[in-house]
C-alpha cells in the first residue's frame, strides 16, 4: 500500500466522529422513544393539561387555599399507593389497605386517649399494621392463598377490630398530646409545605430507592415478571412476598396516622372504597396488574391525576357521585394503553 492509499489521520477523525455523533443521535432517539412509551410521563402530562385549563376555566382552581388542599389530601393516597405499587410489582394485590388504614388510625386514637404518649400511640399503630401484613403475606405465600381472597377478607376483618376497638364511636380527644397529633399532621414545619406532602415526598424517594437500587427491589421484579424463574435462579420468594405485604400495611398505617392528626377526629367509617383510590392510582401510574411492572413515581403522578379530577368535579359544577365513573375510565384507559404498548414491542 503506497502512503497516498493509507487514511489521513484528518480523515480517521472525521470518521470516528461522525461514528460518535451518530451513537449520540441513536442513544437520544431512544431516549426519546422511552420517555414517549412511558406511560407515567403520559399521565404526568395529563395532570399538567388538567391543571392549566382549570386554571383558565375556573377562578378557584389555581388560589393558594385550594393547591393546598390539593397537594395535603393526594398524600394520604400516594403514600399507600407507594405500597401497593410493590404488591402489583409483585404479582400480588391488596384490598384491605383502606381498612388497616382505619384499624390502625383507631388504634393510635384509643391508645392517646387512654392517657398513653404519643410514641407509644404510634408504636401500637405502626405495630398493627405490620401484623395485619405479616398475617396476609403467611397466608399467600406460605399457605397459597389467593391475594384476593386474603385481602379481601381482611378489609372486612380489619374495619371490624376498629369497631370493637372504639365500641363504634368517634374519638376525637387524643390525651396529653393532643396538640402534638394535630401539628403531626396537620402542621407545616418547613418553608410553609403541609407535613404530610413531605412525609409523602420522604417515603417516595426511599420507596424509589428501594425499588431501583437495592437487591430487595431486583426481587420483587423478579417475582413479579416469573416467579418460577424467580424460584429456580434462588430469589427467596416466600419472604419477599410476606416483606411487600408487610409494607403495604405499613403505608397504609402511616397514612392512618398522618391522616387522624389532619383531621383531628377517628371514625369507623376512615378510609372507607379508599383501596379503588390507591389501586387506580398505582395502575395508572404505570404498574402493571399482571406484575413485573411499576414505579414509585408512578404512583405519586396517578394520585394526583386522581386527586385532580376530584377537585375538579366541584369546582366545574360536576356532580360528585361522577367520580367514580372517572376514575374507573382511567384505569381502564391506562390498561389499554399497557396493552397498546405491549402489542407494539411484541411486533
Amino acid at each position: 500500500m503506497t502512503s497516498t492509499d493509507m487514511p489521513s489521520s484528518k480523515d480517521a477523525r472525521s470518521a470516528t466522529d461522525r461514528t460518535m455523533d451518530q451513537r449520540l443521535e441513536l442513544k437520544q432517539h431512544s431516549r426519546l422513544s422511552a420517555l414517549l412509551s412511558n406511560q407515567t410521563f403520559w399521565v404526568f402530562v395529563a395532570v399538567v393539561l388538567a391543571c392549566l385549563y382549570l386554571t383558565v376555566a375556573t377562578d378557584a382552581f389555581a388560589t393558594s387555599k385550594n393547591l393546598y388542599n390539593i397537594t395535603r389530601n393526594v398524600t394520604f393516597v400516594a403514600i399507600i399507593a407507594l405500597g401497593m405499587t410493590m404488591v402489583i410489582i409483585s404479582g400480588g394485590i391488596d384490598l384491605s389497605v383502606g381498612s388497616v388504614l382505619c384499624l390502625s388510625s383507631m388504634v393510635l386514637a384509643v391508645t392517646m386517649h387512654a392517657g398513653y404518649g404519643i410514641g407509644i400511640g404510634i408504636a401500637a399503630a405502626i405495630a398493627t399494621a405490620l401484623a395485619v401484613g405479616a398475617f396476609n403475606g403467611i397466608l399467600i405465600a406460605y399457605l397459597g392463598f389467593p391475594p384476593f381472597v386474603v385481602t379481601l377478607g381482611m378489609l372486612s376483618v380489619a374495619r371490624s377490630l376498629a369497631m370493637v376497638a372504639s365500641n363504634n364511636t368517634v374519638v376525637f380527644q387524643f390525651g396529653p398530646d393532643h396538640d402534638k397529633l394535630l401539628a403531626l399532621g396537620g402542621g407545616a414545619w418547613v418553608f410553609g409545605i403541609a407535613n404530610p406532602v413531605l412525609y409523602m415526598l420522604v417515603l417516595a424517594a426511599l420507596a424509589g430507592f428501594v425499588l431501583r437500587w437495592t437487591r430487595f427491589g431486583r426481587h420483587v421484579f423478579a417475582i413479579g415478571g416469573n416467579e418460577k424463574a424467580a424460584i429456580l435462579t434462588g430469589v427467596p420468594v416466600k419472604p419477599i412476598k410476606v416483606a411487600v405485604y408487610m409494607i403495604s400495611a405499613l403505608t397504609a398505617g402511616i397514612a392512618g396516622i398522618v391522616q387522624t392528626g389532619w383531621l383531628g377526629a377517628v371514625t369507623t367509617n376512615i378510609g372507607a372504597g379508599m383501596e379503588l383510590q390507591v389501586i387506580a392510582a398505582a395502575v395508572i401510574g404505570g404498574a402493571d396488574l399482571a406484575g413485573g411492572v411499576g414505579t414509585a413515581l408512578g404512583a405519586l403522578v396517578g394520585a394526583a391525576l386522581i386527586e385532580v379530577i376530584r377537585n375538579s368535579l366541584g369546582l366545574l359544577g360536576i356532580n360528585a357521585f361522577w367520580q367514580g365513573a372517572f376514575i374507573g375510565g382511567a384505569i381502564i384507559l391506562a390498561v389499554l394503553f399497557d396493552r397498546i404498548r405491549n402489542f407494539r414491542q411484541s411486533d
